[in-house]
């Protein structure tokens, strides 16, 4: 199965009774979680560190501290083995949510450029993905800024 991650926005005791019941397709309910963005398998959890330093890099600003630092072991539900669940800190989620639409592109480039370091050469197709995903991430912060609570979902 590999890696299942899942960002989710709401009432943290609603998330973990999601997780709790595996019914992670209650997620797409924006009346119970206004934000949601899996990211099934696609990405290595330390994508979101160099996505922090890309925002780093574009804005100046000390913030977001790598997505790393940003989170919280929570007590899961069931199975700890099965799942694990963080707090995102509400800071790294504002910090994200702050980024104006003209800094899209040049964090998303930079977020390209420190994942080639790390990884080597990206594909020309992988590209677009990126930079689409770059998006994504921000969308859901801004609608997870005002949300109760943050919680990364994750197994292997």
């Amino acid at each position: 199965m590999g890696l299942v991650m899942d960002l989710v926005a709401g009432d943290s005791r609603e998330i973990l009774l999601a997780v709790a019941v595996d019914d992670l397709a209650a997620f797409e309910d924006p009346a119970r979680f206004p934000a949601h963005l899996s990211f099934g398998g696609a990405i290595d959890p330390t994508w979101l560190d160099l996505f922090s330093q890309a925002v780093r890099a574009v804005t100046g600003r000390d913030e977001p501290v790598d997505f790393l630092e940003a989170r919280v072991e929570l007590e899961g539900p069931g199975d700890a083995d099965e799942r694990t669940v963080e707090r995102v800190d509400p800071g790294w989620v504002t910090a994200v949510a702050m980024l104006e639409d003209r800094q899209l592109d040049a964090v998303a480039g930079r977020w390209i450029d420190l994942l080639e370091d790390e990884l080597g050469e990206l594909a020309r197709e992988e590209k677009p993905s990126v930079r689409k995903f770059a998006t994504e991430i921000v969308e859901f912060a801004r609608r997870a800024d005002r949300a109760p609570a943050v919680i990364l979902a994750w197994s292997l």
